[in-house]
Order: structure tokens, then sequence, then C-alpha cells
């Protein structure tokens, strides 16, 4: 090999010849990210040009590197890519957008930028093309250089390059500073420096490929593999390349390919594999089986084939029979990629007549209850991966496929919970508090849809969200109505945090925001109007308590049994010590100086106080047991300790001063930091934001909205205003103002549930793309709150340094009224918005606000 340093002119002009984009090389990616950077330094070096330092550095691209084309001929070289057409193709879109450019003004400069870089003026057909880009990109590319700009298409990535140049062109041309534009050319062919590494006949080009660190865009595992096959078809490149390559990677992109390419291998066999390693494992198999081009093209064909099976699975309206596709939408509803191996077996199955429709449906069936059934009974996630991956290796040859299926996934430690364990389960785990938003809302719906109502309503126009029937803020009346089912000593507050969150409180609704924390007599008249029949069934009853709650929810774990289908009795049980599991996980998440009670932790569990109480007095090594206390915040008259202690650290009050615990003056444990079962779920859930149940993940507080309805920020004060004073609200707008006057911006939370107000800093959007301090929600009938969201600071810099959330802390507690404990770094804690129509309260806030913007920016200039 020969490298050496040379300029984009240099390479490409001079005599007629032509450089060939392999048809392994994936399709012209750069994106508008790409092309800013490009943009800016290009305009660095037109101003050096403008300045005359002629001793200034020029600016490395990259390398290219080059091999002899097999159609080389001595009178028209002719050169493979093998890296760098990315910038090879973007500078000459970029020179077509000059010469483009000047057409009309110096046409005789766009002839000599065409005939310099572009064309190879006395050739015709695709050898004119001095760049000949991959054939996916070749009609675009062409179409830009030597015309017509016709039948473009959407998000060509070609034309969208070529209109970045042509806006920046004329945005260079501005009066207020004009860029020469032949200087933008000068610095494009003279200033952009690359490395040209040149291949003799004899080189391993694929090697060289293969090993490539560039600083482009990283090649993706279907980038390496493609180049493999490609490498390997000698003779019968082109026609694989027209016949199934092409079609396959129009239907699929590059990220569902590269899916799809690493699902081959699994149906194959090979159930080890991980994705990132699909190049590798791929090539070691045609290399330990001796593939030469038969062997290549089968594999090729093969993916075709597939290739529809996957494209059902993305797209389920594309599937024929009713009962497949609707199986199939459910589960791209419920986001299950997890289990595209079991899927794409199935239809490949059916395909080769193993099994007809409506058994492809019923295995279907399987997997969609494997899941929902998981979920329901809060199994965790961890394994979904191994299982279904397994599941072509594994899949018993001695029985039909779907019968195969129901039977391996039924086999043990699969934990497929069992009709009983799912009853259970809808009696008393907190539903709401498990799972994604839209796979609660999903089991919401099928279990509405089981009653077969006669004017069934649309659930893809409808806009329902998850409504708790007995409030998650309960005023007097129903903590007063709880009062008279408590038995056992039970508070009626632990009572509502133990059913609160239950399958049996909950429905859908469209208007959860009206539904509020009305007494249950007025969210009766409500719901009788309702079009959902499961709305009409609760507001039959005549009152709502415990016992309608559970009543109800033995009705839905009868619909739900029936719905998804039971694993085989026999097979293999899962253990049934998952729950207690779950505590100890949530027990050994406690953070410094904080507790929680038998009926928190009960609650969280789905279980009882006193199961809970027994478990911990029974069970040796569970971390932080005995941070586990009463209600009132005292050490449990039945505490010990299950194991022997060193002597002096046996007294339970010392060890909880030890870890940070208060304690009041009648020696009960400071309430401040005790965690309920919300705040518990919190500490495992992560930070992803699942705050609001089915709201509008853009965030954007600058959604247009249809002509004549409420806004987002007028619905959010109009809330506000309901159950909060006129101070309030006042001061709220207030922070509002001084906050968008800091930079920030004010997003809102969307649809029919109490809209929240997100405090923004940096681009719009959604939190993901920037940084929030605290969310506003307006009280629906217990005043409004502002959460302080400590848990997603800590994935976002520069509040991952733990100092910083610990000094936004202090700053908050400096208001009068607030107490946040240390513990609650890790969480969400609430400060009442009331606190803030307090003049030196709120003027603290402003002060507060403005530091945490300021570090914000300042991590920034670091």
């Amino acid at each position: 090999m020969q490298a050496k340093e040379t300029l984009f002119a240099d390479l490409m002009q001079g005599r007629a010849q032509q450089f060939q984009v392999p048809l392994y090389q994936r399709t012209y990616s750069w994106t508008e990210k790409h092309l800013k950077q490009l943009w800016n330094d290009i305009l660095e070096q037109a101003l050096l040009l403008e300045s005359g330092d002629r001793s200034a550095s020029t600016h490395f691209l990259g390398s290219v590197v080059l091999a002899p084309s097999p159609q080389n001929d001595a009178t028209f070289p002719r050169w493979l890519v093998v890296d760098g057409q990315q910038r090879l193709t973007t500078l000459s879109l970029a020179l077509a957008a000059i010469r483009d450019h000047v057409a009309d003004t110096a046409p005789v400069e766009a002839q000599r930028i065409d005939e310099q870089y572009l064309i190879n003026k006395w050739k015709s057909g695709a050898d004119r093309l001095r760049l000949l880009p991959t054939q996916a990109d070749r009609a675009q590319f062409a179409a830009h250089v030597r015309g017509p700009l016709t039948g473009q298409g959407p998000g060509s990535g070609i034309a969208t390059a070529y209109a970045f140049f042509r806006r920046k062109l004329v945005e260079a041309d501005d009066p207020a500073a004009p860029q020469d534009v032949f200087r933008i050319e000068q610095a494009i062919t003279s200033r952009l420096a690359l490395v040209a590494v040149t291949a003799e006949r004899g080189d391993n080009v694929h090697r060289i490929f293969e090993s490539l660190n560039n600083t482009g865009l990283k090649l993706s595992q279907a980038d390496l593999l493609r180049n493999y096959l490609f490498m390997r078809l000698r003779t019968r490149g082109e026609h694989v390349y027209e016949t199934y390559w092409l079609p396959l990677q129009d239907s699929l992109g590059n990220d569902e390919l590269e899916q799809l390419m690493w699902l081959q291998l699994v149906l194959d066999g090979d159930d080890r594999v991980r994705r990132q390693d699909l190049y590798a494992a791929q090539q070691r198999r045609f290399e330990d089986a001796g593939a030469g081009e038969e062997e290549i093209e089968r594999y090729i064909r093969e993916l075709h084939r597939r290739s529809a099976h996957f494209r059902r699975l993305l797209h389920p309206g594309e599937e024929p029979d009713p009962a497949v596709r609707a199986a199939l939408s459910r589960l791209e509803a419920w986001q299950a990629a997890v289990t595209h191996p079991a899927l794409m077996l199935l239809l490949d199955r059916r395909e080769r007549g193993e099994l007809d429709a409506s058994e492809t449906a019923r295995a279907l069936s399987y997997v969609e209850s494997f899941l929902v059934r998981r979920m329901i009974c809060r199994v965790p996630t961890n394994n979904l991966n191994r299982i279904f991956q397994a599941v072509p290796a594994q899949l018993p040859l001695d029985v039909p496929v779907t019968e195969g299926l129901r039977r391996l996934l039924s086999s043990e430690n699969r934990f497929w919970p069992d009709d009983a364990e799912l009853r259970e389960k809808i009696r008393t785990a907190p539903f709401y508090q498990y799972g994604r938003w839209q796979q609660r809302k999903l089991v919401l719906q099928r279990l509405e849809e089981s009653y077969e109502h006669p004017e069934p309503v649309d659930f893809a126009s409808a806009q329902l969200t998850i409504e708790h029937v007995m409030p998650q803020s309960p005023g007097d009346a129903w903590l007063s109505a709880l009062g008279e089912e408590a038995t056992g000593g039970e508070a009626p507050e632990e009572l509502h945090a133990r059913f609160q969150h239950t399958l049996g409180n909950l429905t859908l609704t469209g208007v959860n925001a009206e539904l509020s924390n009305h007494p249950f007599d007025r969210k009766q008249d409500l719901l009788r109007g309702s079009h959902l029949e499961m709305n009409r069934r609760i507001a039959a009853t005549e009152r709502w308590g415990v016992r309608e709650i559970l009543a109800r929810a033995d009705e839905l774990a009868d619909r739900a049994i029936a719905l998804w289908p039971a694993p085989l009795r026999g097979v293999g049980r899962a253990e049934r010590s998952r729950d207690w599991q779950l505590a100890h996980q949530v027990l050994a998440a406690l953070p410094h100086g904080t507790w929680t009670s038998y009926g928190d932790l009960a609650a969280f569990l789905g279980s009882g106080a006193q199961a809970v109480g027994n478990h911990l007095a029974n069970t040796p090594g569970v971390v932080n047991a005995y941070r586990v206390l009463t209600s009132d915040g005292r050490v449990s008259d039945g505490f010990r300790w299950t194991a022997p202690q060193e002597p002096g650290s046996d007294d339970v009050r010392s060890r909880l001063a030890g870890d940070g615990v208060r304690f009041t003056a009648t020696g009960a444990a400071d309430p401040a930091q005790r965690l309920t079962a919300d705040d518990l779920a919190a500490l495992l859930a992560g930070t992803d934001d699942d705050r609001t149940d089915g709201e509008d993940p853009a965030w954007d507080g600058t959604a247009a909205q249809p002509p004549g309805e409420e806004t987002r920020a007028q619905r959010f004060f109009r809330q506000l205003a309901a159950d909060d004073s006129p101070g309030t609200v006042e001061a709220v707008r207030a922070l509002f103002t001084h906050w968008e006057e800091l930079g920030g911006w004010i997003g809102h939370g969307a649809g029919h549930v109490t809209t929240s107000a997100y405090l923004m800093l940096g681009e719009a959007g959604g939190p993901g793309r920037g940084i929030w301090p605290m969310t506003l929600y307006p009280g629906a009938g217990r005043g409004g709150t502002a959460e302080v969201v400590f848990q997603y600071m800590a994935v976002r810099e520069p509040f991952t340094d733990r100092t910083l959330r610990a000094g936004l802390l202090a700053r908050l507690n400096a208001l009068e009224g607030v107490d946040i404990p240390e513990g609650k770094l890790e969480l969400r804690p609430n400060i009442r918005l009331s606190l803030v129509a307090q003049e030196g309260n709120r003027k603290l806030l402003a002060e507060t606000l403005t530091w945490f913007r300021d570090r914000w920016v300042a991590r920034g200039a670091s």
C-alpha cells in the first residue's frame, strides 16, 4: 500500500477517471449534524484564505482508501473507494451546489467546476460521472450532478445534503457579511486535506476496510457483513445485488437490516450470539463451512425471503390474516421487540405449511399471555432476551409447533404465572406502578374489549388515560369511608396505599381531569355517561371502597384468565419468592437518611403489613430490615435480629441514627424521612419519566393547538386555580416569567390527565434533550406541588455530580416550610406550591433557579 497526504483537487481533477463506491458500501448516510460540522470547517478555511495567511494549516478531513477496480483499464483508470465514500460524496455535492449557485451569473465558472471535479467530459452513461456512488444512491447522485432533478423522493440523503449546501450558499450571500463563493470552492478543493491510501492489486482491501478507524460514521455490523458478502461474490455480485439485496435494502432501514441479520443467526440455532457480534459470528459460520458463492447467494436469498416476515412485525398492517394481524398489532403496541425470534419462527413455519393462520394466532396468544401475565404479576423483564432468543434452538420437535412453544414457555424458570397467581396479583399487586404506561393501558383496553359491547370504542382515535376510581390523593370523605373498613389497627391511609394502584381500582376514561378527586357520587354521574362498559359497571355500584375494589378485581381476573391462556400444568412452576426478592432489592436501595414502614413496604409489594413483618423477622440477611418501622416511626415490638450482632451494635435506634435517620422529641423517626410506597417504586423505576400516564412525549410548550382549543398552558393554570389560591397562581406565573428571563422555557404535559409544567433548559423537544430542575403539578383537590426531580438530574450533566444536587437541596431547604431530607436526593420530593406565595420564599426560589441555570451554563464552558 501507498499512503500520502493529498487535497480534493489533486485527487479528483486531471485526466478522465472514475472513483467507484462498491456494492457492499452502505448508502449515503451523513446527517445535518455532520454537514454542519463540515460547513463550519469550510468557512473557517475560507476566512483563512481571505486573510491571506498562507501559512495556516489546512483542515484534516480524514482518509480515503482506494484499490484498483476489476474494471480498470489503461485508458480510463477506475478505483474502488474502499473507505471515504461519505466524504467524497459530500464534497462532490457541495461543488455541484456551488456550480448551480453560480450557473446564471457565471456560466463559464460553473462549467469549469463541472469538468474539473464532477464529470468526465468525453464519456457517456455511467462513465460520465467522476464519482460513481453505490447502486442505491446512483440515480439520485446522477440527477444532482448532471440533471434533471426529478423524482428525488422524501428522505433522500443525497437530496438533503445538496439542499443543505444550496441553503448555506444563499446564506453566504448575506449582504451584511458576504462570503465569496469561489473562495468557498477553493477552501473545499485546496484546504481540506485527505490521506489517500492506495492499495496494490494483490492487497486484501477487505481487511483494510474492516480495520479502519476513521472520523466519519462508525461502520455498523450490517455494513461489515454486507462488505464481506459482496467481496466474496466475485462473479454474481451484480445479479445478487439487483435481484435480492437492493429490494431488501429498500424495504428495511440499516438498523432494521442489522436486526434481521441477527435474527437469521438466531433462527439458525445460534442462541448465544449478541447483536454486536453479528459480523464475526456470521463470518465464522461461512468460513467454517467453506462457503463459496453459491452458499453466499443462498444466504442473501434467505434474508430477502425472511424480510417479508420481519416487516410484518414492524408493520402489522401488512399481515393479511385478521386474527394474526390483531395479535401482531398488540405485540407491536406492547413494544415487544424481545419476542422477535419466536415471532419470526412462527411466521416462517406458517410459510412452510407447518401451521395455518388460526394456529399461528393461537401461538401468538401464548406469547402475548406470557408477557401480560408476567407484567401483571411483576416478574422482572431482565431475562426475556435469553428466553426468546433460545426459542428457535430449544423448541420441542416431538409436538406441533404451537403446542411446542406453549410447552417451552411453560417450562421451569420461564416464570409464566398460572391462573392462581394471576388472580392473586390482580387483587393485591399495585398494577399502576409496574410496566410501561402503554402496557398498562393495553391491558385495560383488552379487558374492556372482552365485554364485547355492541358499539365498541375506537381505541385508535380515543384519547383515553388511566383513572384511579378511588383517587391517589383522597379527601376527608374518602378517608372516612375507608376508616369504616379498616381492621386490625390498620389506618385508613395505609388501606388507601395498599389498594389505590391495584387493577380493581383502575379504569380508562377521557375525562380524567374532570373526575379528579371528586367524591364517588360525583364520579358516578360522569362514569355513567361513558361509552366504556367497565365504567358503566363501576357507576352501577352504590359505593366505592375496598370491598368493591376486590369484587371488581375478581371480575377482571375471570376475564384476564379467559383472555390470556395459562401455561401448561406440571411442566415446571416458577418460584413463589419473587415478591420477597423485590422487597430485598428495594430495602437494599434505601438511601442514607431514610426509613419506611411495614405498611409502605406491604403496599409496594401488594402484600399485608403482618406478612411483611413475619418475613423480615424470620429471614436472615435482609439488608436494612431494621429500617422498616411502624407507621408512626417506631421500632416494632415484634422486631428481633435474625442473626447475632456485634456487642454494642444491637441497639436499633443507634443503628438508625448511624444511617442518618433523625428522631423527633417524642422518640419517633422523622416523618419527613419516610419513604412511601410510591417512593419505593420510584427507587427501582429508573429515570424514564413515566410520572404522568399517557402524556404526549414531546413535552413541547410551543406545540400548536387546533383553533379554539385550550392550550396546554391555559389548561395548566385552569387546573391550578381550581384548588389553589389566587396568590399561589400569580406566584407561579411570576416564577415562569423569571425562568423564561433566565433563558429557559416552559414545557407542558398533554392530554386529558392533570397537566404538568416543566421548567426546561436546553433544546426543545423533550426532557431527554435538556435538563429541568422541577415539574409543577396542579393539586386536583389537594393543592399544587413542585416535584424536584433529583432522580432525573442524576443522569444529566453537570448534576451527575452529587455535590451539585446537594447544593440545590440546601438552597431549597432555605425556603420557609421546606425540609427535604438528604436521603431524597435519589428521588423526586415535592414542595407545596402554596409556599411560593410567600414573598420571601418566592425570592429565594428565584435565586435558586438562577443558581441552577448558571451551573448548567457553566458546564458548557468547562
